[in-house]
């Protein structure tokens, strides 16, 4: 699983994100992407159910070198990504911390 890296288990209080720009979860090398757009993939949007499919919104992340693209939603304190290849992943919110590289 690409975002088990970057899923570790924490106690989170945290309140949902707020976008002024991207937000990204970093660990090394490896990083994970959130966007407020809309998800786009129709290779995640196929996998999702009909009901929640609005709610997911596009990322990508880059894991051992190799970029992926995913869609994430807000579940609790938690971004919940599905990867196109079927994947997924959970990051806690407070590893999320605004890109000051973009």
């Amino acid at each position: 699983m690409k975002a088990f890296v970057l899923c570790a288990v924490l106690a989170t209080s945290a309140v949902a994100p707020a976008f002024a720009q991207e937000l990204v979860a970093r660990q090394g090398d490896d990083s994970v992407r959130l966007s407020d757009s809309a998800c786009k993939s129709e290779l995640v949007l196929a996998r999702l159910e009909p009901a929640v499919a609005r709610q997911y919104r596009s990322a990508s992340a880059t894991f051992q070198g190799q970029r992926f693209q995913a869609c994430w939603r807000l579940v609790g304190n938690a971004a919940h990504l599905v990867y196109e290849d079927g994947d997924q992943g959970i990051i806690p919110t407070t590893e999320l911390k605004p890109d000051m590289t973009a």
